[in-house]
């Protein structure tokens, strides 16, 4: 039989085991820590976005309405809201584009002008944002010459856009019924001048809806064009390719013919509603909105057009999924369907409407800001031009 430890011994070796276990914890807490960070430095590491430099621009040809203002300009504010710090916006009202169609002097100066207040009334950030006119900065007209001379007619050709616009202008049914007698050079290229508009500030991201794809690849092959030829090596291309910016646009249809976009030309104005609109009016409007006899609501675009119609700009309004808000009225009627939507789009355009007319009558504080925008859009178009005048001999 082992003879018992005295109590002097059995307190040596209880610190002795104390000190290994705190030893061998701390030996295992370092070994945790060198494992986690092995991992960590192993694991793929993200890198950090490159800055954007986003462009849009928008046509002076009236005061915008729901279709716009949802399928394009809210989207604006939201990509204003949303940029990164380093990101560069760029927000352009294209006059020279106005003008592939016939236009009044005094209505075009007056609509400029209004397009301003309107991009500054639904919150764009002169500080934030450049927001400038197209043709205060002759940069835009300048590439575009130079572009028409790289771009083959056929590509031209191919766009289908212009017999769109020739068509809604002289109100015809059908793009069929588009003479071609009546295209001028001005409407035939004006893809082109688009083109020049974006890789005059070497664009990366431009926001377009679905029916403008077509002019960003053409802006694409011209800055491939463009490179191929021009620039100083195959690795350091003048123009980068910009990339279509896919954003949650919605498709709003006339509210008297729903098989056709909202138009500012259409002729019936009941068809439209615009920012300007009063809350009379725009519940006028909505309760001639054309729909159909079927009991209860669904989303069909197909069978049911216009009551489809109706639940996007619903589903816009209130930034919920449509097919949601189409189970939420399958037992209600079109009449409250139409209510509805007319409290939902009034309680949208009221803050812009509100801040619209107050700013458009403040004309030196919107000189003002055309004027910082359009010298801000120089000084950065202007380094393009110059190095693109270098590529080409011209300096």
């Amino acid at each position: 039989m082992s003879r018992p430890l005295c109590s002097s011994t059995r307190t040596v070796l209880h610190h002795y085991f104390r000190q290994q276990q705190s030893s061998l914890g701390r030996h295992e807490g370092v070994k945790r820590c060198l494992t986690r960070s092995a991992v960590l430095s192993n694991a793929p590491q993200q890198q950090p976005r490159k800055p954007r430099i986003v462009l849009s621009g928008i046509q002076p040809t009236g005061i915008p309405h729901l279709g716009n203002y949802l399928g394009a300009l809210s989207n604006w504010v939201k990509l204003q809201k949303d940029a990164s710090p380093d990101d560069e916006l760029f927000f352009s009202i294209v006059g020279w584009h106005a003008l592939t169609l016939p236009q009044n002097p005094a209505a075009l100066r007056e609509a400029r002008s209004d397009m301003l207040a309107i991009l500054l009334a639904i919150g764009l950030d002169p500080e934030r944002s450049i927001i400038f006119h197209q043709d205060h900065n002759q940069d835009h007209v300048e590439l575009g010459w130079i572009f028409d001379c790289v771009t083959p007619t056929g590509k031209l050709r191919r766009m289908t856009t212009w017999k769109t616009r020739l068509a809604a202008s002289r109100n015809a049914g059908s793009e069929d019924e588009v003479d071609e007698s009546l295209l001028n050079a001005g409407l035939f290229t004006y893809p082109i001048l688009q083109a020049a508009d974006i890789l005059a500030y070497k664009a990366t991201h431009v926001p377009v809806g679905e029916d403008q794809q077509q002019h960003l690849e053409l802006t694409r092959d011209i800055a491939e064009i463009f490179n191929r030829n021009f620039s100083p090596s195959p690795t350091k291309p003048i123009f980068p390719l910009p990339e279509f910016m896919n954003t949650p646009s919605k498709r709003i249809l006339s509210l008297s013919d729903p098989t056709s976009k909202m138009s500012k030309s259409a002729p019936d104005t009941s068809s439209r509603i615009l920012l300007t609109d009063s809350p009379f009016q725009i519940s006028k409007k909505l309760k001639r909105a054309v729909t159909d006899s079927i009991r209860g609501i669904t989303y069909d675009p197909v069978a049911r057009p216009g009551t489809s119609n109706l639940l996007t700009i619903l589903a816009a309004c209130l930034d919920k999924d449509v097919h949601e808000v189409a189970v939420a009225y399958a037992s209600k009627g079109h009449g409250e369907l139409k209510s509805d939507v007319a409290d939902a789009v009034e309680s949208v355009f009221k803050g812009p409407r509100k801040e619209f007319e107050r700013i458009r009558g403040e004309k030196a504080y919107l000189e003002e800001v055309a004027r910082k925008g359009a010298e801000r859009a120089r000084e950065r178009s202007g380094r393009v031009i110059k190095e693109v005048r270098q590529a080409l001999g011209l300096s």
